[in-house]
């Protein structure tokens, strides 16, 4: 019987340290805490609010071209919208033009709680970018665009 294989002790304390997918991982989940705290008096999250400014921009997109938009499995974008529904500040109905698809809204709700996030998402952006220091936060964008 041979022996499982094991990483080097010096390939398991080096890589965690040079890890891109760890550091992306992590600075990901402590800008959307920002956010997520941010929005809570809103009663969205950061996740919430990119999906409604998604939706904003659009004239009736489906929800293929939301989730294409949000680098979104179309499974995960429903799940995301159940809420917002629920709540009344998207619509979703059936394209006349093809009734397998639908077609996704912000409902008067909705786009006045999205009036009132976007203040709130001005402010905690430039808390964010002031504590990015030395980097330049278009320098950011740039690189992680080249990423997605």
């Amino acid at each position: 019987m041979s022996k499982p294989k094991q990483a080097a002790a010096g390939e398991v304390t080096q890589t965690p340290r040079g890890c891109l997918c760890l550091h992306l991982q992590r600075a990901a989940r402590a800008v959307a805490r920002r956010f997520d705290d941010a929005f809570r008096p809103l009663g969205i999250t950061s996740g919430q609010f990119s999906l409604m400014m998604a939706l904003s921009r659009m004239e009736a997109p489906t929800i293929g071209r939301i989730a294409d938009v949000l680098a979104m499995d179309r499974t995960t974008l429903t799940a995301n919208l159940k809420p917002l529904a629920r709540r009344g500040l998207v619509k979703v109905s059936v394209d006349l033009d093809d009734k397998r698809s639908r077609i996704l809204g912000l409902t008067p709700s909705g786009r006045a709680t999205l009036a009132d996030a976007v203040p709130v998402w001005r402010l905690t952006h430039a808390e964010i970018e002031r504590n990015l220091g030395r980097s330049s936060p278009e320098r950011l964008r740039v690189d992680l665009r080249a990423l997605s």
